[in-house]
């Protein structure tokens, strides 16, 4: 089941985030993020009026997570939003990210958006994978933008028009 976050989600959100942070270039991020500020970028994902989708297992259990957030301050830039997904450790492969995708994209369409952009860090094969089955493009490739666990890290950018 594919449904908006609530705020107890968020230790379970934090729970699948963490090994990214701790094992991967997948996330920039370097420090573990605790559940309470994990709930306030909920809230504040939530605030601004976009979508952050949890699916949820038979059994009760938080699989994955997508959402998406203004992609500049600008007013300009209002319809283009960057949108995320993360699958739990273990879950990777099982659709559960496709099913997300497939959700978020609906919701944004919905509330009018022009524009999703998708920023991976590379190498990221899935990610690639994912953004592209769902219809997204490459448009933008920076090299060594980031760097983490001693190496230099590139990213790509790829891009969804959501309303023709």
């Amino acid at each position: 089941m594919i449904r908006d976050a609530r705020p107890a989600d968020a230790e379970a959100i934090a729970a699948i985030y963490n090994p990214y942070i701790a094992a991967t270039t997948i996330s920039f991020e370097e420090e573990p993020v605790p559940a309470d500020a994990m709930r306030g970028r909920i809230a504040a994902v939530e605030e601004d009026g976009l979508p952050w989708l949890v699916l949820e297992t038979d059994d009760g259990a938080i699989a994955g997570y997508a959402y998406a957030t203004r992609w500049r301050v600008r007013h300009v830039y209002r319809y283009s939003v960057e949108t995320t997904v993360y699958i739990a450790q273990g879950e990777t492969g099982s659709g559960h990210g496709t099913a997300l995708y497939t959700a978020l994209l609906e919701r944004l369409r919905e509330a009018g958006c022009h524009l999703a952009i998708g920023g991976i860090a590379q190498p990221n094969a899935a990610s690639v994978t994912l953004h592209e089955r769902m219809g997204y493009r490459k448009v933008a490739h920076f090299g060594e933008v980031g760097f983490k666990f001693g190496t230099w890290i590139d990213v790509g950018y790829w891009e969804l028009k959501l309303q023709e």
